[in-house]
């Protein structure tokens, strides 16, 4: 769990980095491809594709293809329908598409109630937080909204449930997930950016590199990680906790507004979801 904690805060930090520096500066598909790329090259070296079959890497790339890839289209064309606090709303309804994912691809009929209960507080939490009024045409931008949350959430399923041998095994083949990734984006920047707004400031292209390297790179290899360690509604219930800390995040550094009492309020609920998905379980298995 530990090491969930640790990217939900490393990732609340990169979004205020992108919506202070970024964000209508630098294309999104230009960007997001940037990340990508770097990602991928950081893992290159350590690539040792004969550590699995053929079937499995490709498996690998697919899951990055979707995980990141699919779901950034989603995701940047939602913003040409939908104000960022509808956004940040509509992702709430990940932790429930995670924990029946798992159980309707895997067959697992017999989830217990109270990880079901806790992804349901999850979704309570977050909105407690994130609820704002809702513009008068925003269905098509949330049914967008949906559809990447389905595909990360399919994403981090996948790799929880892929056999990829011990944690050292999965970092010689972690390169595969940001190919897939590298090629999705790669072909979504070619189709919808605009090369008007390419990085051009030296502080656009460290927060790049930041957000490659370090963000996308070792965040997305240590929560892929982190998920097949914990079980189902552990995984699904952290997906929530980056809105309080990101609001957090943006009030300390950056000085944005914050409705306390709805933070507090949220935030608790939020933790009592993660403590329920938590607590003991009679089946050992994940």
């Amino acid at each position: 769990m530990w090491i969930l904690w640790a990217v939900t805060l490393l990732w609340a930090a990169s979004f205020s980095l992108i919506g202070e520096f970024l964000a209508g500066q630098v294309d999104g598909y230009i960007a997001v491809f940037i990340r990508m790329v770097l990602a991928f090259l950081l893992f290159i070296p350590l690539w040792r594709p004969r550590r699995i079959n053929l079937a499995k890497q490709c498996q690998l790339a697919a899951i990055g293809a979707l995980q990141i890839g699919v779901m950034y289209l989603f995701l940047y064309h939602a913003f040409l329908y939908l104000s960022v606090p509808e956004v940040l709303l509509f992702t709430i309804f990940t932790p429930l598409y995670i924990t029946l994912l798992d159980e309707l691809l895997y067959q697992r009929r017999r989830l217990p109630l109270r990880w079901w209960l806790a992804t349901a507080i999850a979704v309570v939490g977050a909105a407690i937080i994130r609820f704002d009024d809702l513009s008068d045409s925003f269905w098509y931008g949330f049914l967008l909204i949906q559809a990447a949350n389905l595909c990360f959430a399919a994403g981090q399923v996948f790799y929880k449930r892929l056999e990829l041998g011990d944690e050292r095994n999965q970092l010689h083949l972690f390169a595969l997930f940001f190919f897939g990734a590298t090629l999705v984006t790669g072909l979504a920047m070619l189709s919808f950016a605009n090369f008007q707004l390419i990085p051009q400031q030296p502080l656009q292209w460290f927060i790049l590199a930041w957000l490659g390297l370090v963000a996308s790179g070792l965040g997305y290899w240590a929560w892929n990680i982190a998920a097949k360690r914990v079980n189902v509604a552990q995984l699904a219930t952290m997906n929530n906790m980056l809105i309080p800390a990101g609001l957090l995040i943006n009030y300390l550094f950056w000085q944005q507004a914050v409705v306390w009492p709805r933070l507090i309020i949220g935030a608790a609920v939020l933790a009592l979801a993660v403590w329920l998905a938590s607590s003991p379980r009679p089946n050992p298995s994940n």
